[in-house]
C-alpha cells in the first residue's frame, strides 16, 4: 500500500532535505523512523526538496509499505523515533497512482522577516533580520510584477536543474505584524531559490535602495547574474502543498508567523 504522511521540521540544524550520507537530513532520519515502525526498509518522497537552514510546517510524503499499521500508529510510533525538530501531524492510505511530487498542483512558501534594530535570540533561525527600516507596502505593490506565468531565469538559482524557467505565480502578498514581515507566495511550482531570490529583491526595494519598477526590470532580463542578492535561508517555510480534491489531502495545521 501506499502511505502519504504530513511532515513539519525546523530546518535549522539540518543540511536540507535530501539524503547524503554523511550529513544530518530530514529525508535520512524520517526513512530510519518509519522503517522501524514498518519493520522493513522505508524510502520517502516528497513534494518538495527543501535546502539547509529551509523551515517546513505543509511537507507531504508518501512512501510504500507491505507493513499493517493504523494511521494512528504510523504517527505515534515514527514520533517516537524522530528528533525533536521533526514532526508527523497526519498520515492516510492514498491511491497507487498518488505522488506527492508529481500529483502536487501547486505549493505555497512563506518568508518571514523580523525587521527591527536589534537581533533577536528566539528567532535567530526562524526569520531573517533585517535592521533597517523595510516599507512593506512598498514590497507588495512591487510584488504584483511578478503575477502570472513568466520566464523566472532572473529569480532562479545558477545551478537550477529545472528543465525550463516557466512558472505561474497565482498571489504574491507581503503583509506585517508588529516587528515581522511575511511574504506568502503560491506558485503552481517553484525554481530552485526562486523564492528566495525574490525576497532579496523585495527587500531593497523595502529600503528604498531600489524603485518598485525593479523586480518586473529584473524579471525582464531573464539573466541571474543581473538579479538581486539570495536572501539567507532561516527565513523560509514550506507551509502548504495543494493536490487534486481527489486524493483528499488534510491542511496543515495553521501556525500563523
Amino acid at each position: 500500500m501506499k502511505i502519504a504522511l504530513g511532515v513539519e521540521y525546523d530546518g535549522s540544524e539540518f543540511h536540507g532535505w535530501q539524503f547524503q550520507g554523511d550529513v544530518r537530513s530530514v529525508q535520512e532520519l524520517l526513512q530510519q523512523a518509519l522503517s522501524r515502525v514498518a519493520d522493513h526498509a522505508v524510502t520517502v518522497h516528497c513534494a518538495g526538496r527543501t535546502d539547509c537552514g529551509v523551515h517546513a510546517s505543509g511537507q507531504v510524503v508518501h512512501f510504500e509499505t507491505d507493513a499493517q499499521r493504523s494511521e494512528r500508529s504510523w504517527v505515534l510510533g515514527s514520533n517516537v523515533n524522530l528528533p525533536a525538530d521533526i514532526s508527523i501531524s497526519w498520515a492516510q492510505q492514498v491511491p497507487d497512482s498518488f505522488h506527492a511530487r508529481f500529483s502536487a498542483v501547486g505549493r505555497r512558501y512563506r518568508y518571514l522577516i523580523l525587521n527591527r534594530r536589534y537581533r533577536s535570540a528566539q528567532w535567530r533561525n526562524r526569520a531573517v533580520w533585517i535592521h533597517q527600516p523595510l516599507d512593506e507596502s512598498r514590497m507588495h505593490r512591487a510584488a504584483q510584477a511578478l503575477l502570472g506565468n513568466h520566464d523566472f531565469s532572473s529569480y532562479r538559482a545558477m545551478g537550477c536543474q529545472a528543465k525550463h524557467p516557466n512558472r505561474t505565480i497565482y498571489s504574491l502578498d507581503v503583509e506585517r505584524e508588529g516587528e515581522l514581515i511575511s511574504i506568502e507566495v503560491h506558485a503552481n511550482a517553484f525554481l530552485h531559490h526562486m523564492v528566495r531570490n525574490i525576497a532579496g529583491v523585495l527587500i531593497a526595494i523595502g529600503k528604498g535602495e531600489q524603485e518598485e519598477s525593479w523586480t518586473r526590470e529584473v524579471l525582464e532580463l531573464r539573466d541571474r547574474t543581473l538579479g538581486g542578492v539570495t536572501a539567507p535561508p532561516q527565513g523560509l517555510y514550506l507551509t502548504k502543498v495543494d493536490y487534486p480534491s481527489e486524493f483528499a489531502i488534510p491542511d496543515p495545521p495553521e501556525l500563523g508567523f
